[in-house]
């Protein structure tokens, strides 16, 4: 119940936001922009051992990209161009804090490690292919957004990362982006089968549909076809 309480807390403050920024007349494509510099940042951040901050950045930055589609729609701005340069966009975010990630653990200080850096880089082509498969299987079937290591999942995964990296901690639950870089770099695979598997038997199904009506479909039109030549036969 408190839980509920807070995230409709949240929820109004988002409104009020969308609100001021609708009446205002902010281009969306703006706040998308914004929200990609401030994601650049958090990647500078993770680079320089700043994971804390770069947490905090992160949340910043993602309450930007709930903002932008919102604007969009209240201020009746919504446009295919916007779509593509906020799906566009947001692979770029993601990939800043991916290759920051790589900069940190690849440096030469105490925490350098080559198994996170290619954990990072597995991480970053796993995110990405998982956007491939559904921006090219919807080219093909309505909609591909299945999977449990979307985009959404992947930033609280950085966020959890981050927020838990406190220097000197010995607490359990401290420096738990290694953990974390496991989870994206396996999940994101598993999520782009799963997406591969799911096109395929959407695709499979569809066309089987298809080739089952037109099966059906062909003696009819044969037989229309046949018809009037017995007749004229017969006559």
């Amino acid at each position: 119940m408190f839980g509920a309480s807070i995230g409709r807390a949240g929820q109004r403050i988002i409104d009020a936001m969308v609100r001021w920024l609708a009446r205002g007349h902010i281009n969306p494509n703006i706040l998308t922009f914004v929200g990609v510099a401030i994601n650049v940042g958090a990647g500078l951040l993770f680079g320089f051992d700043q994971f804390f901050w770069a947490g905090i950045v992160l949340i910043v930055a993602n309450l930007f990209d709930m903002l932008d589609g919102q604007v969009a729609r209240l201020s009746g701005r919504v446009t295919s161009f916007g779509g593509f340069l906020d799906s566009s966009l947001d692979r770029l975010s993601d990939m800043v804090v991916f290759v920051g990630l790589m900069v940190f653990y690849a440096r030469a200080t105490p925490h350098h490690s080559t198994l996170n850096v290619f954990l990072a880089g597995a991480g970053l082509m796993g995110s990405v292919m998982v956007s491939y498969a559904s921006a090219r299987a919807e080219s093909m079937i309505p909609k591909c957004d299945v999977g449990f290591l979307r985009r959404p999942e992947r930033v609280v995964l950085f966020i959890i990362g981050a927020l838990s990296t406190w220097p000197g901690s010995n607490n359990y639950f401290a420096y738990r982006m290694p953990a974390v870089l496991w989870v994206l770099a396996i999940g994101s695979y598993w999520t782009f089968a799963h997406r591969m598997y799911h096109t395929w038997t959407e695709v499979n199904r569809t066309e089987t549909k298809v080739a089952a009506e037109k099966k059906v479909g062909g003696p009819d039109q044969h037989e229309v076809i046949a018809e009037p030549s017995l007749a004229h036969k017969v006559g």
